[in-house]
Parts: structure tokens; sequence; C-alpha cells
């Protein structure tokens, strides 16, 4: 975990994502699987994304880096909006992602070493063979690869050695910024420290910054400066790691904390649970207002009407809530 740098490398200002979905021959609805969503991300920084599945996080990644075209929003990059296809693929090779499925997300078709050059194929950043090889061999090392696998396919590894394979690619372009999407949640609990750990190393050696999407909490405060939580494709709560543990202030937030499982029985013991009731409604047919009124016991008819703002209420804590100092006191 890196120390926080003040100036903001990435900034996302009222990101949309909607998908076209068919309801009928000739009729479709949005899904908004991301709904206005504004954040920043500083250089050298580690940004934890958490939230229920389906709640849009991924979406956000993958939007982030262009994988899909935004439906509406900006998107800056180092002081400089990405508007152009120019703008876009040299951001490209300043930004990249580690995938959730190390199963699925990797050639099978391809070598070790093929898969870990594409980035370098793509780009053009080399000039001769020999300087494609030694680089392939440096990332694998870099990531705890031996040079001999590198004339080896994907599905002759564990799942722990080919997200390494993932990740080492993801490092080919010499990157500024990664998404890493549940790159952990596929893995056996034994290696996923492992691979937490190299992340924490790769940040301190290369000065990356992370955006780290996980449901996992424990895991998402080891490796993050600061916490969002997603719900129903909008953000609810953003602050310091360890503050929205200890003092979480939106009702989602408080529930999804109190879930948190604790090492020592005694305190676990000692922990309130909040059950939430109900099902997470569809983002076809979201609620009016605020998207959590359904499932939240402090819910009152101005939540029906209206949507909660984005605000900062102490310093660099930001919540989304119409009765947040009511409810914190």
């Amino acid at each position: 975990m890196s120390d926080k740098n003040n100036s903001p490398l990435i900034e996302v200002k009222n990101l949309k994502m909607y998908f076209d979905i068919s309801t009928g021959v000739f009729s479709s609805k949005p899904l908004k699987a991301v709904d206005d969503v504004s954040f920043s991300i500083n250089k050298g920084e580690t940004l934890g994304l958490v939230g229920e599945s389906g709640c849009g996080k991924t979406t956000v990644g993958r939007t982030l880096l262009h994988l899909y075209k935004p439906t509406s929003g900006e998107i800056i990059y180092d002081g400089k909006p990405l508007k152009t296809k120019a703008d876009i693929n040299e951001y490209r090779k300043k930004s990249t992602m580690v995938f959730q499925d190390p199963y699925s997300s990797l050639n099978p078709r391809m070598t070790v070493s093929d898969i870990i050059a594409e980035p370098l194929d793509i780009h053009k950043l080399y000039k001769t063979e020999e300087e494609r090889r030694e680089r392939v061999l440096q990332l694998m090392s870099r990531v705890g690869l031996n040079s001999e696998h590198a004339s080896r396919y994907a599905h002759e590894f564990s799942g722990g050695q080919r997200q390494r394979i993932g990740i080492a690619r993801a490092l080919a372009v010499n990157p500024e910024f990664i998404v890493c999407d549940e790159p952990v949640s596929a893995l056996d609990v034994s290696i996923q420290a492992q691979v937490v750990n190299m992340f924490g190393e790769l940040q301190e050696e290369l000065g990356l910054t992370y955006l780290f999407i996980a449901h996992d909490l424990l895991v998402v405060r080891h490796i993050s400066n600061r916490i969002a939580v997603m719900y129903l494709g909008k953000m609810v709560e953003l602050t310091d790691a360890n503050e929205i543990y200890e003092r979480p202030l939106h009702p989602y937030s408080k529930a999804l904390m109190s879930a948190v499982p604790m090492p020592d029985p005694k305190i676990a013991r000692l922990n309130n649970r909040i059950p939430l009731s109900g099902d997470i409604p569809s983002p076809l047919n979201a609620p009016s207002g605020c998207p959590f009124r359904t499932r939240c016991e402090y819910a009152c008819e101005r939540c029906a009407e209206e949507v909660p703002e984005f605000r900062e209420i102490s310093k660099g804590h930001f919540v989304a809530c119409h009765r947040v100092e009511e409810i914190n006191g």
C-alpha cells in the first residue's frame, strides 16, 4: 500500500454506462449499470471498490479503460480529458487490467511467452525478437515465474500461476494505472495472500496506481488507501480505508461492514450484525429516488422522491444519503 500523493491521476465525473436491453419485439429499456458516478484516484494510491454482485463494480473498471464506451460523463487522465481516439490509444499504453478469472482470460492456444508479449506486439514496443524475449523473461521473473515456463501453455499451470501470467501481461506496457478486477476471488485462500502482497510490492517498486475491485472486504482493507462502496450502479460512500471500517455512515455501508468476519471469536460475538431485508432490486427496474430505500430502515418519503446527492460530510468522507447526519447523530 503506497503513500498517497495529492495530485489525481484519474478523475471520473458523472460517469454513466447504460446498456439497452430488449423488452419486446420493438421495445428496449436502459439497464443503468453505472449511473452518475464521480471519484478520483491519486498517483500511487489504491482505491478499493466494493459492493454486492451486480452493483456495477466491474462495469466501472471496464468503462474506465474504454473497454465499454461510456454513455456519458468525463474521464480525465493526468489532467487531460479523454476525448479523441488518439487520446484513448495513448491512454491504453499507460493503463491496463488484471482480469478476475485466470482460467478464461488467457488464450489456451498461445504459449506463456506469447500471452505476456501480446501488449508488446500490439503497441510495437520492441525492435528485435531478442529484445522481445528479454522483456518477457524479465516480466516473468518479476512475478515469480521461471524462464522454462515461457514455452508452456496456460492449462499446464495452477490458478495462482495463471494469475501471475495475467499480471505479467498487464505490466508489459510499463503502465501507470491498473484496474484489478477481483484478481484473487478465483484463487485458493492460501494463494490469495501471496498475490495481494505481490500487488503491494509492485506498487512500491513501480509507483503504480490501482483501482482494486473486490467483494472480500478484508482483502480490500489490506491493500487500499481509500474505499468506495457501490450499490445498484451508484456510489453511496467513499472515504479512507480505516475510517469506513471504524465509522461507516451510510446505512448500506454499515450493514456491509457488520458482515466482515472477525478472526477473534470474542470480538465476533460482540459484533452486532445488521441484516438487510429483501433482495437487491434489478437495475432494469431500479427504485425511484435513493436506490437503497427499499432495504433501508431509515427510508422516508423524500428518499422515494429525490436521488440523494453524493456530498462531502467531513474532510474526504463522501456519502449519498438524505438523513446521514440524523442517523449518525
